[in-house]
């Protein structure tokens, strides 16, 4: 029998992690990980999903906005975004417009459908980020929104 399958089997606890413990890209995949989890919790019954959310919100934000400047901002992949869009498309959400003066550009606004989506859910968004902060003190979620702004060079304003 092999000396391993002496051993108790071990748990999540006993796990020797010590070569990832200060490793920025496992602790940012734990942190992504645990956000996304809590995102469905929180709001998974009405069927949303983060990235489709927060493309919503940023096209509400920026009508017009090319299909193009949208993925370079999101760092989604040209083709994963024109998915995206399609779909916001067939359920109404979003239309695209292609402008005289760039016929190779795609402009993208919100339709009262996408905006009333934004606007039924909004109040559970925001409840789901307030959430969040369950394991931090303010103070703590204020300074890791400010470096994570830094470290992903998201330039935006200060916000908490």
């Amino acid at each position: 029998m092999p000396a391993s399958a002496l051993k108790e089997q071990l748990t999540e606890d006993a796990v020797d992690m010590s070569d990832l413990t200060n490793s920025v890209g496992f602790l940012t995949r734990l942190a992504q990980v645990k956000t996304y989890e809590t995102f469905f919790e929180d709001l998974g019954e009405y069927g949303l999903r983060p990235g489709e959310y927060s493309t919503l919100l940023l096209i509400g934000r920026n009508p017009g906005i090319r299909q193009g400047v949208l993925a370079q901002t999101l760092r989604v992949k040209p083709a994963h975004m024109t998915k995206l869009i399609r779909a916001f498309e067939d359920r109404g959400h979003v239309e695209r417009t292609i402008p005289d003066h760039d016929r190779r550009s795609v402009e993208l606004s919100l339709t009262q459908a996408g905006r009333d989506f934004i606007e039924k859910h909004r109040t559970a968004f925001t409840k789901h980020e307030a959430s969040l902060k369950s394991s931090l003190t303010e103070a703590e979620l204020v300074t890791l929104k400010r470096l994570l702004r830094k470290y992903s060079g998201f330039a935006a304003e200060e916000e908490n």
